[in-house]
């Protein structure tokens, strides 16, 4: 009889054992999760994400031109326009003074050209500060009977200003009267 009571024992330990082990084994893998900290979801992005910046051209002299593009703080794009004059593109022989520097078209005629470089810093409150760089040329009317150079009237200025990520339109006017209007949105 007590071999049935020592077999007995030990199956009733056996059993305890198991049943220890599961409990254990089940607290093990709950505890983890009562543990573990609530997800917060912000809508707050990454200063030095992609931001969608759109730049608008408005000038009476070098046309009106608008893109969209994309780029990172800290990154520089260029944006460049070449657009018709008013009355066509003014041609232009290669004896003219900075022949090579002239914006022309296909057929070597001058047409207007306008460059903005922009490059925006963002800091952890999503305000961009930004510099931009606007450059532009274009012909002042047809040469006079008799020239082969049309009149160049060109501009270049450098601003920097401060503006939202979300969206708000910044407007600068340039002292030629051009008027740039840039947008940021994430």
């Amino acid at each position: 009889m007590s071999c049935s009571s020592s077999s007995h024992a030990r199956r009733s330990r056996a059993a305890l054992v198991r049943a220890a082990v599961a409990l254990s084994l089940s607290c093990a893998i709950a505890l983890p999760a009562f543990a573990t900290t609530p997800i917060t979801v912000t809508s707050k992005a990454a200063p030095d994400g992609p931001i969608r910046y759109t730049v608008k051209v408005t000038s009476k002299l070098f046309g009106n031109s608008q893109e969209t593009r994309t780029l990172r703080s800290g990154d520089t794009d260029d944006f460049t326009w070449r657009t018709q004059p008013p009355g066509g593109p003014v041609p232009a022989a290669q004896s003219c003074p900075d022949y090579s520097s002239l914006p022309l078209d296909a057929n070597g005629a001058m047409v207007r050209q306008t460059q903005v470089r922009l490059a925006p810093i963002v800091a952890a409150d999503g305000t961009a500060t930004v510099q931009v760089s606007f450059r532009a040329q274009a012909p002042r009317g047809k040469p006079a009977s008799g020239q082969t150079c049309p009149e160049v009237v060109a501009h270049s200025e450098v601003r920097r200003f401060s503006m939202p990520t979300n969206g708000t339109v910044k407007t600068i006017t340039l002292s030629d009267g051009t008027q740039l209007a840039i947008s940021a949105q994430r």
